[in-house]
């Protein structure tokens, strides 16, 4: 049965469905929490059952700690009201006048720029724009109902065609018909935009700017957004990847580097070998982050990568001095039918 759901301390109410989650419920009425993997898995959905009963459905122990539940925590994306709640969240309120579209799109080419990555490029109707901030992602709707999140790779002015880099997952039904046997002029539907990993830009903070693999998407909208608007604060982007060929786009930030001087590149690799001839940074992409500053205090952090990378990188940036609030991330996640 339908339940209502109280935000503290917004006041904002509004109903769930039967079965619905917190978060998608709170979605669907236009009120846009935070949270990044959407699955259980990253804890950005956090928040407090203040009162009433939930369902805290599956939820990843190190996303959702026993401590937390017994403080009345839970993940909104995966927890289901079993009563009327009042719940307490911050609200991302510069989403909340961004229209939520379901969209045909036409697939206007595909890119391959590492064996396990294709960029595709997505056409929308003559007469449609997709309205969204730099840093969301688009989820394509399948034939059988399933859904599969991609964050947008291009800025909101550049939206003409839709960018989405999508690695590879063995076994992975939409990404394997990527690859396979998608060809242009395809039709696909997509849903969007989603997401509260946006750049924030009421903040005058230096930013730093963390990408692992194809989480440089989202990296690359909210650096060509900031470019575009001549936003001056320094950014300094850290992308990390396996070997060389996972820095799949290697001339594009090394080219915003040159052009921009308040910018600044440093690429990553955590498993070179002696045939990528990489002279540069190695490691955990995070760790060279902590390598470069021995206070982030004065920062914003913006993330985006695997789960163990986001989690890594918020509990050591915190003890760097990091705020909490001044640490924004997007957790590539993988369902339980992946891909």
């Amino acid at each position: 049965m339908p339940f209502q759901i109280s935000i503290q301390p917004s006041g904002h109410t509004l109903i769930a469905e039967d079965g619905a989650s917190i978060l998608r419920a709170a979605l669907d009425a236009g009120f846009i929490l935070p949270y990044g993997c959407r699955n259980g898995a990253c804890g950005s959905c956090k928040g407090k059952v203040i009162a009433g009963q939930v369902d805290l459905g599956f939820a990843s122990e190190s996303a959702l700690s026993e401590e937390d539940k017994a403080a009345g925590m839970a993940l909104f994306c995966c927890a289901k009201p079993l009563s009327d709640i009042v719940i307490e969240s911050h609200e991302v309120s510069t989403v909340k006048d961004i229209p939520l579209k379901k969209l045909p799109c036409r697939v206007h080419k595909l890119e391959r720029p590492a064996p396990d990555v294709m960029v595709l490029h997505l056409k929308l109707p003559v007469n449609e724009r997709l309205q969204f901030l730099a840093g969301q992602y688009i989820e394509i709707l399948l034939k059988d109902g399933k859904r599969r999140a991609f964050s947008l790779a291009t800025a909101p002015h550049d939206d003409e065609l839709l960018q989405l880099h999508i690695r590879l997952v063995p076994g992975g039904q939409f990404t394997e018909h990527v690859f396979g046997a998608m060809k242009e002029r395809d039709i696909l539907r997509f849903e969007g935009p989603r997401g509260s990993f946006f750049l924030r830009e009421d903040s005058a903070k230096p930013i730093v700017l963390v990408a692992g693999g194809t989480g440089f998407a989202p990296i690359k909208s909210i650096i060509e957004h900031a470019i575009h608007n001549k936003i001056e604060r320094p950014m300094n982007l850290y992308w990390g990847a396996r070997d060389r060929a996972g820095l799949y786009l290697p001339e594009l930030p090394l080219r915003w580097e040159a052009e921009h001087p308040r910018l600044k590149y440093v690429p990553v690799l955590s498993d070179a070998d002696a045939g990528d001839a990489w002279r540069g940074r190695v490691g955990l992409v995070h760790q060279a982050v902590l390598d470069d500053y021995a206070d982030l205090s004065g920062h914003q952090v913006y993330a985006c990568g695997a789960p163990p990378m986001i989690d890594a990188a918020r509990q050591d940036f915190t003890s760097r001095g990091l705020p909490a609030e001044e640490f924004f991330a997007d957790s590539f996640t993988f369902a339980s039918d992946p891909g």
